[in-house]
């Protein structure tokens, strides 16, 4: 219950997968503080009835220490600010640390018993981020680590927060909106890949299930060429060269890992929740599938739709990593390009030795099967064998996974 209703703006979640969101009102009284008010003016009733002096100091000193609740409370908030320390990426359903700092600027006074809450970015998170600082001497900073659990994938976007606090008393509640702008990246929900899968995506070459040799390494002996100024004089072939007069030297080979491209469908026919859901499902396949590939010490690339075909080139290491997952992260809204100008699109990163594998949220046609180039690999969110390749978490809700931009013209 609250006193000052014109002030209270509280948003209720429109849509079931909407995050609730509490914003205090600048000036509000606690059940405690009406019941104080009721007292004082009962108190005053009772001292105009009566003309006595003692009531009428009773009432008098209430009526200070309401003043001074509200005074106090309002110098509490009064030069204090924060700012966060946080990872700048995170995963989908997986639990991250953001460590609230709260300077107090304040050369006298200390700040007590202050409630912080996000207004800004909440609907990345299955709760509002909130914290609470006990105390912060003058001139002095205070941390207050807090865990959060992102939702939704793509980029959040902090600003404007909110302190409150309703110290001394607790009678009179005080709220401030500040901003400080910070962002976050959050990856797509990241599973468990079966190895299989990477088995059935590795190309079977001359040389091996796995492996293809390539000119410029010192692994095994490919063949022979003229020794040129330069290079390593420990690969010269000195019989050869003996017997010739001529100084050749041995080439020798390097063995790659395949490289996979992963080609991601993100089209939509209808925008209902449940083809939003597959569409977020098949993302997070093809990111967990780049992370499972890359730490086996394999190529990986991704291509998809971004306001124009976008893609990465398969090759290794932690970096390729962030970069695929944050461009899997920040794919917008795609209605009109399916998966076949996806195939056609994809040939100028399909090279020599590259296995192409398309996640998708759909079945694919038999008629669209039947377009596709030998070595496609197909694999689809509907499908049985997507649920036994791939295991998400259980707390993992690809239908609120939705970036926040996306939800307009969603139909439930």
């Amino acid at each position: 219950m609250t006193f000052f209703r014109p002030f209270v703006r509280d948003k209720r979640p429109a849509r079931p997968t909407a995050t609730p969101v509490r914003i205090r009102p600048a000036l509000d009284f606690s059940m405690t503080g009406l019941v104080y008010c009721s007292l004082m003016i009962f108190m005053a009733i009772a001292a105009l009835n009566t003309q006595a002096n003692l009531l009428f100091g009773v009432f008098g000193l209430m009526c200070g220490v309401l003043l001074v609740s509200g005074v106090i409370s309002r110098l509490m908030l009064k030069q204090i600010r924060i700012t966060r320390e946080m990872s700048e990426y995170a995963s989908v359903g997986k639990p991250l640390t953001i460590t609230y700092q709260f300077i107090n600027d304040k050369k006298f006074w200390p700040s007590l018993s202050i409630s912080h809450a996000e207004l800004d970015g909440v609907e990345g998170f299955v709760r509002q981020p909130q914290s609470y600082l006990l105390h912060a001497a003058a001139g002095t900073n205070a941390t207050v680590p807090v865990e959060v659990i992102p939702k939704r994938r793509g980029l959040q976007a902090f600003d404007r927060y909110q302190l409150s606090t309703s110290f001394p008393f607790g009678f009179i509640k005080r709220a401030v909106e500040r901003w400080h702008p910070d962002a976050l990246i959050v990856y797509p929900a990241a599973g468990g890949v079966d190895p299989r899968i990477l088995t059935l995506c590795q190309p079977a070459e001359k040389t091996g299930p796995t492996m293809r040799p390539r000119r410029g390494g010192i692994d095994e002996f490919y063949g022979l060429k003229e020794h040129r100024r330069g290079e390593n004089p420990r690969f010269i072939y000195w019989r050869r060269s003996a017997r010739t007069g001529v100084l050749v030297a041995k080439e020798m080979t390097q063995v790659a890992p395949p490289r996979l491209l992963i080609l991601v469908d993100t089209f939509l026919s209808r925008r209902t929740r449940e083809e939003h859901a597959l569409i977020e499902k098949a993302i997070a396949m093809a990111g967990s599938l780049v992370s499972a590939a890359l730490e086996q010490g394999l190529s990986a690339g991704v291509y998809a739709w971004k306001n124009g075909w976008t893609g990465i080139l398969p090759t290794r290491g932690k970096r390729q990593r962030r970069d695929c997952l944050a461009l899997l992260a920040r794919l917008p809204l795609n209605v009109q390009h399916g998966p076949q100008a996806l195939l056609e699109h994809s040939q100028e990163l399909n090279e020599s030795g590259t296995t192409t594998v398309l996640v998708t949220g759909r079945d694919i046609e038999l008629s669209l099967s039947d377009k596709l180039r030998s070595g496609v690999m197909v694999i689809s969110a509907r499908s049985s064998q997507a649920a036994a390749w791939f295991k998400f978490e259980s707390q993992v809700d690809f239908s609120r996974c939705v970036p926040t931009e996306q939800e307009a013209g969603i139909v439930d």
